[in-house]
């Protein structure tokens, strides 16, 4: 690996974040710096920057969700921020939601060597999901897509009064007023932008909180969703 891209070592930040898991964040920091780049999941120019714009980045977003809690990781990609989270919330249970074969191996490889036994890895794309996976508490997303159509895969996979928290950058605000018409028509209830990770990241991670009520999926997903359990119900 030439100089440019040398996995710098883990900052201050990441033993107040990781905890005792520590360990386990500077393995995986290590995977991706070495098989997530020669992969093609993170490009070379990322590694550098690994712990502040992705591990700590991501692993703030604990800050967020509930204790105890279902979570699906919609487009997982490396496994961000579906592996940090894992490594600093052992009380949740996380599936990684990831629709490329080459995606999902690396994840169960980095599932496994880490020991990550509340952390499941499901190859599919979440629009085709319904009725396959157990609706969540939350869905996590980040960099996936525009928050409208993200919203219309993640929204539909929640359990009433669930919630998606989508890391977002600069642009929040604005995708969270152009998709307020969209977000309606799914069922969703409230919307706020959060700030986490004030003192370990620098700028804060921005966060995109949408809360749905009792129908997630709106009536546009009901007839799927009754339709679903009804196959379910005649598999039992």
């Amino acid at each position: 690996m030439d100089e440019a891209a040398e996995l710098p070592p883990a900052p201050p930040e990441a033993r107040e974040v990781f905890g005792d898991r520590l360990p386990e964040a500077v393995r995986y920091a290590e995977v991706l710096a070495d098989a997530g780049v020669r992969r093609g999941l993170i490009g070379p120019r990322e590694v550098p920057r690994l712990w502040e714009r992705h591990l700590l980045n991501c692993a703030v977003l604990s800050e967020a969700v509930p204790d105890g809690v279902s979570v699906c990781d919609v487009g997982s990609g490396a496994g961000l921020p579906g592996i940090p989270l894992a490594l600093v919330r052992p009380d949740l249970q996380i599936t990684l939601l990831e629709p490329l074969l080459r995606r999902t191996t690396f994840l169960q490889e980095v599932v496994e060597l880490l020991g990550l036994d509340h952390v499941t890895v499901v190859r599919g794309r979440a629009e085709e999901m319904l009725g396959k996976v157990q609706p969540v508490h939350v869905v996590t997303a980040r960099a996936v897509a525009p928050l409208d159509r993200l919203a219309g895969w993640g929204v539909p996979l929640l359990r009433p009064y669930g919630e998606m928290l989508a890391l977002k950058g600069d642009t929040a605000e604005e995708e969270l007023k152009g998709a307020r018409a969209a977000l309606s028509k799914l069922g969703v209830v409230r919307t706020s932008i959060l700030q986490v990770g004030q003192g370990v990241v620098d700028p804060p991670s921005t966060v995109v909180r949408v809360e749905v009520g009792e129908s997630p999926g709106g009536v546009r997903f009901a007839a799927k969703r009754a339709k679903a359990a009804g196959r379910s119900r005649r598999r039992r």
